[in-house]
């Protein structure tokens, strides 16, 4: 049996972010496999352990240390984890470490782990030192940090083609092992009806009819583009709603709307978040259009969960989202006026022209990043040595 240990997720059950999502779906669909035991690192207010999809989960107590945090997690699971297998004999386990976070200290923890017979695994997520959040000095150390992390991973599974290309071009001289294992997503439709109660009220609520309103679901951050998309949806003469579905950054949307005034231009919907997965599924199928403008990062959930559940996708042309929407979406740039243009003519297509690209859409999720086939590719990296 290939012992895996991950950490640097929140943990499971319960938490909806990226890495979390991942964890979940890949025990899940794991949890009957003989070949594999996971055991996933926690992050709690106490100690303790239980059992997740046939998982071994341990909670870590983590102090609020504030910033440092999300560090002190990561180097006490790592420690834990070099305990569990040392007191239980454990032959060539894999540590599998979600991001990039600890690279002052992870020199000293491959040395441990390798000589416990085990490997250092690494997932370098997106570019977490462009993201505007951080300060200057904290921009610095993700960088250095990443840097160290490549040089002591055996290996780095990359969720996306650019990331992988960006690792072998800047950490070259490391001569970095790589393979690319998208994120995935679930390609069935939402379990709820048409006359649901509970999404014909939020519809209700928020003021938005089906097929009538454009769709963004995401961090509010301004990496995400928020200002942009706002700007360009008030030029454009769409007759549509613009429905945001994000977190709370009062800040950024009091900046936003001192330099817009978004407020005056009732088509433009705050709709706070949804974390009813089923729900949040609905709201997706029932959009006219999606809208995605994620310029840092790999392969992001929320893309490949518009192009599993929306007809048609409004997408920033990055190299990221390219990659994930091939020919199944349309792009937009930056420039001034550039995606009001295409609000316009996304609102005159006609309707088997929108039905073909959703088709599109679902068979490039279904063939390249069901969770189904991720979990079959995860499989075969951990068990092939």
């Amino acid at each position: 049996m290939q012992h895996v240990f991950i950490i640097g997720s929140k943990g499971i059950p319960g938490a909806y972010g990226g890495y979390e999502t991942f964890v979940d779906k890949l025990t899940e669909y794991h949890q009957n496999n003989k070949k594999l035991k996971y055991h996933v690192a926690c992050k709690s207010t106490e100690n303790g352990e239980f059992e997740y999809h046939n998982a071994r989960c341990f909670n870590v107590k983590v102090p609020d240390v504030g910033a440092a945090q999300a560090i002190y997690y990561d180097i006490i699971s790592l420690k834990r984890c070099c305990d569990y297998i040392k007191k239980n004999h454990i032959e060539h386990p894999i540590i599998y470490i979600l991001a990039c976070r600890i690279g002052l200290f992870i020199g000293h923890f491959q040395k441990v782990i390798h000589k416990l017979g085990g490997k250092v695994y690494l997932n370098p997520d997106g570019h977490e030192f462009l993201r505007a959040k951080w300060s200057a000095p904290v921009r610095k150390y993700w960088k250095i940090s990443e840097q160290l992390m490549v040089k002591h991973a055996d290996l780095l599974i990359c969720d996306s083609k650019n990331i992988e290309k960006y690792i072998q071009k800047e950490y070259g001289q490391y001569h970095p092992k790589t393979t690319f294992i998208a994120y995935g997503s679930e390609t069935r439709p939402s379990q709820l009806a048409d006359d649901n109660k509970k999404y014909q009220q939020w519809l209700t609520k928020m003021g938005l009819t089906p097929q009538n309103y454009y769709l963004v679901v995401g961090r509010f951050v301004p990496e995400n583009n928020f200002e942009t998309m706002i700007c360009e949806f008030m030029k454009s003469k769409s007759k549509k709603d613009f429905a945001i579905i994000t977190t709370d950054n009062n800040a950024f949307l009091e900046k936003i709307e001192q330099k817009l005034h978004y407020r005056s231009d009732n088509r433009i919907k705050f709709v706070g978040t949804v974390y009813d997965q089923e729900l949040l599924k609905k709201i997706r199928e029932k959009a006219y259009g999606y809208l995605h403008g994620h310029e840092v990062g790999g392969t992001n959930p929320s893309l490949l969960e518009a192009l599993s559940s929306t007809k048609l996708n409004l997408l920033l042309g990055v190299g990221f989202n390219r990659e994930v929407g091939e020919d199944v979406a349309l792009y937009w740039r930056k420039d001034d006026g550039n995606l009001a243009s295409l609000i316009e003519k996304a609102d005159a297509m006609k309707s088997e022209q929108i039905a073909s690209l959703g088709i599109r859409a679902k068979k490039r999720i279904a063939e390249a990043y069901s969770w189904v086939h991720i979990v079959n590719m995860y499989e075969q990296v951990f068990l092939q040595d």
